[in-house]
């Protein structure tokens, strides 16, 4: 489930500030969704409509082009009843197959990390979601083994979520 960034990333010893540490990556469960990659991927690209399905990503705010900022307000599963403001930036856009957004290092918060939301289509009217964080640079694997677990129940409950959603809208998109 390897995915091509990551065979082309530099390790952390070609770059300690951003490279790619395999041990320091969060992987989602892997959800089969009765709707096409199509609805999946509306869903996900329509960031004024976060708050009506994700349970994690409650605001997103930007524009789905590269380079392009998202400003999110998250659940903080770290710390219940909390919320956090997140900001990260487009870094890969392959219609209905991959986004991906990437949080800088930053001398202020040194801390990089790269999500990719990949969808698998597997037939017509089917697909196959499932998401990765990539905790970056010689932190990494302390931001993975602190966040590591968190993350994953965040991904796994959008997923779900995700799933419900897309699955909701084929049906009602097939009576129309």
């Amino acid at each position: 489930m390897q995915l091509e960034w990551m065979k082309t990333a530099k390790s952390l010893a070609e770059d300690p500030v951003e490279g790619y540490d395999p041990d320091a990556v969060t992987v989602s469960e892997v959800f089969e969704i009765a709707a096409p990659a199509r609805v999946v991927w509306s869903i996900l690209t329509d960031l004024e409509n976060y708050s009506a399905w994700n349970p994690f990503c409650i605001r997103a705010e930007g524009k789905i082009e590269l380079g392009h900022a998202v400003v999110m307000t998250l659940i903080n599963y770290a710390v219940p009843g909390t919320l956090f403001p997140n900001c990260e930036f487009i870094s890969s856009i392959v219609p209905e197959r991959q986004i991906s957004w990437d949080l800088p290092n930053d001398p202020a918060w040194p801390y990089p990390a790269r999500r990719d939301q990949i969808i698998e289509p597997t037939g017509e009217a089917s697909c196959r979601y499932f998401s990765t964080d990539a905790f970056l640079g010689t932190n990494g694997i302390h931001v993975f083994r602190f966040a590591g677990p968190w993350v994953k129940r965040a991904f796994d409950d959008t997923g779900r979520a995700l799933k419900a959603r897309a699955e909701m809208l084929y049906a009602q998109e097939q009576k129309a």
